[in-house]
């Protein structure tokens, strides 16, 4: 799917029909997997070691706070990044509106790590993840999926299905269900931050 401009509205309506763009090759494209990749907030799994790197505290977290330096860091970590600068802009302008937000873990040396993703009602779409120290993302989606609990939301898109998502109970599921368990997430009022 191409040629829909990356403006906030075009940004706003595809998510509510469960499409995302990404950038390969130096052009946009619009995406809509079947399949489905998602992370059930109910049945998120994880380890006992990384639970004890949560309790351990070696990582402080905040929301928002350099949302960003989180997408460039994401873009960053690896050649032929789907993140473009246009895809930078649009979604910083989305963040100054409330609808895209940022977790990220710091260490006493700064930001160690963190992930984005935009928010529609119940809804929170995962976009990218990234890490300078270790287990700084995970430690990151441990706090996003506390934080979605504590505040209604019903449903984690992480798009595609990953063998670092599986250690932590990613499911596929049909365009068909997705799309009916997105309508009854976006119909729902949560508020991510503050």
């Amino acid at each position: 799917m191409r040629s829909l401009p990356l403006t906030t509205s075009t940004l706003i309506a595809a998510y509510q029909q469960g499409i995302f763009p990404m950038d390969v090759d130096g052009e946009l494209h619009w995406f809509s997997p079947d399949p489905r990749a998602i992370l059930p907030v109910d049945g998120f799994r994880v380890s006992r070691t990384l639970r004890q790197r949560c309790r351990q505290g070696t990582y402080k977290i905040r929301i928002d706070e350099r949302f960003t330096e989180v997408m460039r860091a994401c873009a960053d970590r690896s050649e032929g990044t789907w993140i473009s600068d246009a895809i930078v802009d649009a979604y910083t302008k989305l963040h100054t509106l409330g609808l895209a937000h940022s977790v990220e873990a710091y260490d006493a040396d700064g930001l160690a790590g963190g992930l984005y993703g935009v928010t529609l009602g119940g809804a929170f779409f995962g976009e990218s993840m990234f890490h300078r120290r270790r287990d700084a993302s995970k430690v990151a989606l441990v706090a996003l999926v506390e934080r979605m609990r504590e505040r209604g939301y019903r449903l984690l898109d992480v798009q595609f299905t990953t063998p670092h998502l599986e250690q932590f109970g990613v499911i596929e599921i049909p365009r068909a269900e997705y799309l009916d368990r997105l309508a009854k997430a976006t119909g729902t009022r949560c508020r991510f931050a503050d």
